[in-house]
């Protein structure tokens, strides 16, 4: 094929994945007696599927920014059980755009678990 010659296929953009890693908070979290009233680090990992969207300015993504506030405001709420319920309620916060078809969030709780480096869960959801 000539170099002057299109390609019968053009490129398709299949998906596009905003991404946060390693965010760390300090929440109250578990639910032992020695976990009430004081904090406990989290680590958080998100995933944001926008399907096959094109980005032209930040109007037409999700902003990092909005990811973290979602966090602080699930701590601000108060004391959390589980890391599950904690993961599912940032999830959920991070689906009422709708620009997000799909999200994955990943709750580690280190310390929980003497002996491994990291202990917590992953959810999905999906539109």
């Amino acid at each position: 094929m000539s170099l002057l010659t299109p390609s019968p296929t053009a490129p398709v953009r299949e998906s596009l994945t905003i991404f946060v890693q390693g965010l760390i908070v300090e929440a109250g979290i578990g639910v032992y007696d020695h976990e009430h009233g004081r904090l406990q680090t989290l680590l958080i990992d998100v995933s944001l599927d926008l399907g096959p969207a094109e980005v032209h300015g930040l109007a037409d993504t999700v902003n990092y920014e909005s990811v973290a506030a979602a966090c602080r405001r699930i701590v601000a709420e108060g004391h959390v059980g589980l890391v599950e319920t904690f993961a599912e309620r940032l999830a959920l916060d991070c689906l009422t755009d709708p620009r997000v078809l799909a999200v994955t969030v990943r709750v580690d709780k280190p310390g929980a678990l003497e002996a491994a480096a990291g202990a917590g869960c992953e959810l999905r959801y999906r539109r």
